[in-house]
């Protein structure tokens, strides 16, 4: 079907149809991976068998994550259950909810804990949402209520269930919400303007998925034992996701959450271990020399007949700045390098063989055959000409201009010839997925990122890119002072500030490309695009 565009988060285009008055078609499975607590899972399962949500459309898969002694199915369960046992060797929650992953067949995976209780139309509510939709992620609403073994009974949770009376079963007035979620919702218009915080609120005891969004995310990370829903609503954001708070799908957690009962210590715990794995949590990412598991941008470099003095010009410029978050990515016919042992002068493709050489030690440089269609999961990629050299705040500068007007693409002119205008471009990960969901047949892949995120022009010169015959390479001695650095890179800022300024006053009303103008792409390898209006006009303007 023909899919919705939704920008950044803005659901608000959606209009899905009202519960009890429609006809799903969308089928569902609701994994549920349980550790013990066989009287829990009795009551989630006696909820699950009273859902509105067509029976015929939704299959349950419990995995048992080696309980002792083995869980079992109680009498009342939904009509297509069936229950899994994880292997000594590969346990723990992600574990679990892969093994029910791997088996689930539904078009959407409905993650739920096997300690809740779940109102009579709360699947519904969720695939409601879906159902309008192919790259959603659904979080119901959730309260944690005080449990007493043995009260409600699971003949007792059913019946009420099907009334559509669950809130009768606890002490509503005692029970507690996801507080941090509450807050999120009220801080972004229910998630509508939180841009690239929205995956926060993908937490696997009540989240539903598309479950062709996740396969292209990937499952839960086994490396993880806390934080994991989290990390992996990351990746699905980076991999189109627009997500969706649905406080109609309600349902009650049977006693109090981990981060409930021991808060500081599971924080303590989480901000050793997540950050690594998620570039947008910047606030823990202070350390200026740190790498991360997963950078914060990608830099591609177009290897393969360009001179070797150009590519290490423009990756030296890269290493040096102020950015130290990086990867850099050298394209090229790596395996076609072969060093000739007697006269090394005489190696084929000499200058990728000398480029080889000089960042072998470097481990934040990698080498390709080609670009990967994806940076994912890092949330941006620049793709650089080889000979323009950015100053130490240009990408900097770049990542924090799209990360705060919401721009998935940003592309910089640098040059222009007859044919053509050089670029360099920022793409931002998660709106170049999301567009690949909505593009239309013939339509460009930068108009569909233009639509759902806007795409912008600037001026390289503005922004600290260099050709490499008027840049200076990166030298040690006082530019090493980070005082004397500072103020080197606070005068370049001013002077690209004023210069803008000038130009602007110079000519009050230039022609040129709106904020909003689809760019064309350079092709990876080119890292240029022939562009005879807007650009061009640009560089004029700025220049």
């Amino acid at each position: 079907m023909t899919q919705p565009r939704i920008r950044h988060n803005d659901y608000g285009v959606l209009a899905p149809p009202a519960p009890g008055d429609w006809r799903p078609s969308l089928t569902v499975s609701v994994v549920i991976a349980a550790y013990g607590h066989q009287d829990k899972l009795d009551l989630t399962l006696a909820a699950l068998a009273a859902q509105s949500y067509p029976a015929e459309l939704t299959e349950v898969v419990v995995v048992d994550d080696g309980s002792v002694p083995a869980l079992r199915l109680p009498e009342i369960v939904p009509a297509n259950t069936r229950l899994l046992t994880t292997e000594p060797g590969s346990r723990g929650r992600s574990n679990a909810r892969n093994a029910g992953l791997a088996v689930a067949g539904g078009d959407v995976v409905h993650w739920l804990d096997a300690d809740m209780v779940t109102f009579h139309d709360e699947v519904e509510a969720h695939m409601r949402w879906h159902h309008v939709a192919g790259y959603l992620v659904v979080m119901g609403y959730v309260r944690y209520v005080e449990h007493r073994p043995g009260s409600p009974t699971p003949a007792e949770v059913h019946a009420a269930v099907s009334a559509g009376a669950a809130d009768t079963l606890f002490d509503e007035e005692a029970s507690e919400p996801h507080s941090w979620i509450v807050d999120l919702a009220e801080r972004t218009d229910g998630l509508r303007t939180a841009g690239d915080t929205a995956y926060r609120v993908h937490v696997t005891n009540a989240a539903s998925v598309n479950t062709r969004l996740l396969r292209r995310a990937g499952p839960l990370d086994t490396g993880l034992v806390l934080g994991e829903d989290t990390e992996l609503g990351y990746r699905l954001a980076q991999a189109g996701a627009a997500f969706v708070l649905a406080p109609e799908a309600r349902s009650r957690h049977l006693g109090a959450s981990m981060m409930m009962r021991d808060k500081e210590r599971v924080k303590r715990y989480n901000h050793a271990f997540v950050p690594g794995h998620i570039p947008h949590m910047r606030w823990l990412r202070t350390h200026p020399g740190r790498q991360w598991l997963v950078p914060y941008a990608e830099v591609v470099v177009e290897a393969g007949g360009a001179s070797y003095e150009s590519v290490r010009a423009t990756v030296d410029g890269f290493l040096a700045g102020t950015l130290n978050d990086i990867q850099i990515t050298l394209v090229g016919a790596w395996d076609a390098v072969r060093e000739d042992r007697r006269n090394p002068l005489d190696s084929s493709r000499l200058d990728l063989l000398l480029l080889r050489g000089l960042y072998r030690g470097e481990h934040r440089v990698r080498w390709a055959e080609e670009l990967a269609g994806t940076p994912s999961p890092a949330p941006y990629r620049l793709l650089c000409p080889p000979g323009w050299v950015p100053g130490p705040e240009s990408l900097r500068r770049l990542v924090e201009l799209a990360a705060e007007r919401g721009f998935g693409l940003v592309s910089v002119a640098l040059d222009e010839t007859e044919d053509e205008v050089v670029a360099a471009r920022l793409e931002h990960t998660a709106s170049f997925a999301r567009a690949a969901f909505v593009q239309a047949p013939g339509e460009s892949r930068d108009a569909a990122v233009d639509d759902v995120a806007g795409t912008h022009w600037v001026d390289g010169r503005t922004y600290g890119f260099l050709p490499e015959r008027d840049a200076e390479p990166p030298r040690r001695g006082r530019a090493g002072d980070p005082a004397l650095r500072q103020e080197i890179v606070r005068l370049r800022e001013e002077n690209a500030r004023l210069t803008e300024r000038l130009a602007a006053l110079g000519d009050p009303a230039p022609a040129g490309p709106p904020a909003t103008t689809p760019a064309t792409p350079p092709g990876p390898a080119a890292g240029s695009a022939a562009r005879p209006t807007g650009p061009r006009a640009l560089l004029r303007r700025l220049r």
